[in-house]
């Protein structure tokens, strides 16, 4: 996809205007104001995969399947990926939920592949999952 088939929404008044500390501290500039778009992460993916950069290209491909999670969701799923905060079965449980609920495929392989990292590292939390 050629880079020029990139656009913005020319009607968003912060891309046509300063984004400034204090128009988000009062309130006229909010997070929906400024998020990306998954059709933006996917042409950009789209972009990285012609100029050879698979890792970023992958990287992307994540990034707008997040878009479809909503927030408190993906606040959730970064604390259950840290370090001896989840055991094997609630990283798995994480993935299906990713596939099934969100279509998340590319970011829920990402996280399997994880999983044996975190093993091999002690990194998963020992136990039962309700300790």
């Amino acid at each position: 996809m050629p880079e020029e088939s990139l656009t913005v929404d020319d009607h968003n008044p912060v891309i046509n205007q300063d984004m400034t500390l204090d128009r988000v501290l009062s309130g006229e500039i909010n997070s929906t104001d400024i998020q990306i778009s998954r059709e933006a992460l996917q042409n950009q993916a789209a972009i990285a995969d012609t100029a050879n950069r698979a890792a970023l290209a992958e990287n992307l491909r994540r990034a707008a399947e997040l878009t479809r999670i909503p927030n408190e969701e993906i606040l959730s799923m970064y604390n259950t990926l840290r370090p001896h905060r989840s055991t094997r079965k609630e990283l798995e449980d994480l993935c299906y939920r990713l596939e099934k609920e969100y279509g998340a495929l590319t970011t829920a392989r990402f996280i399997r592949d994880a999983i044996s990292v975190y093993d091999q590292k002690g990194l998963l939390r020992r136990g039962r999952a309700g300790r």
